[in-house]
């Protein structure tokens, strides 16, 4: 599993609420803008086929939370495949060994039998963590923004699944025409409206 972050633009009418210096008897004003996010990607490592989602778009995660699983057959016949060559490296180092101790065998072949030994573990525990990959972790605290992939379909590797809004990650930005702006305070909370109608801009960067 893998995060990337990425600047998400997604262009909004916005109807800002500002606050206006001596103005309250004046209706506040609307202003044009987008929105900007900063976007968590996440994704496996490896290609695979999506077998479990457990969140929803608009879910809120916390960090660690598992988001979805990939299907994991191939991983886990390596590590049971890399698991027997251990046990076969485990008994040759044995022998080795206890030949050494008696006399009967050579330096070489219990360095050759230590050497082995550590690639067979080695293996293992790539083999585990490949394995444990399978399954996607909310690296943040945030909020599902979109999923790409679903269930039953083919995520091809370090293509994100989904992605996921931190807090703080969204800015608003807006004009204000220029005879506004002697009526604006710096300070007072703005109101984008509760529903905004958005679209991607064409260079926006898709998983």
């Amino acid at each position: 599993m893998t995060s990337s972050r990425m600047a998400l633009r997604i262009l909004t009418a916005l109807a800002l609420a500002a606050g206006l210096a001596g103005c309250n008897e004046q209706r506040d004003p609307g202003y044009q803008g987008w929105v900007e996010a900063d976007m968590i990607f996440v994704s496996p490592d490896e290609s695979g086929r999506v077998t479990k989602l457990n969140v929803r778009e608009g879910d809120e995660v916390k960090a660690g939370a598992p988001l979805y699983s990939v299907d994991d057959d191939l991983q886990q016949a390596d590590l049971n495949q890399n698991k027997a060559t251990l046990a076969n490296a485990q008994q040759t180092y044995d022998r080795a060994a206890s030949l050494s101790k008696t006399g009967s065998g050579t330096q070489a072949n219990l360095d050759s039998a230590v050497s082995a030994l550590r690639v067979a573990e080695a293996r293992v525990n790539t083999s585990q963590t490949r394995l444990a990959r399978r399954i996607g972790f909310a690296p943040v605290d945030g909020t599902i923004q979109q999923i790409y992939f679903r269930e039953g379909e083919t995520v091809p590797a370090q293509r994100p699944v989904l992605s996921i809004m931190p807090p703080g990650n969204m800015k608003v930005r807006f004009y204000v025409p220029e005879p506004d702006l002697p009526k604006l305070a710096i300070g007072p909370p703005i109101s984008p409206p509760r529903s905004i109608s958005s679209r991607r801009r064409p260079n926006t960067p898709r998983p």
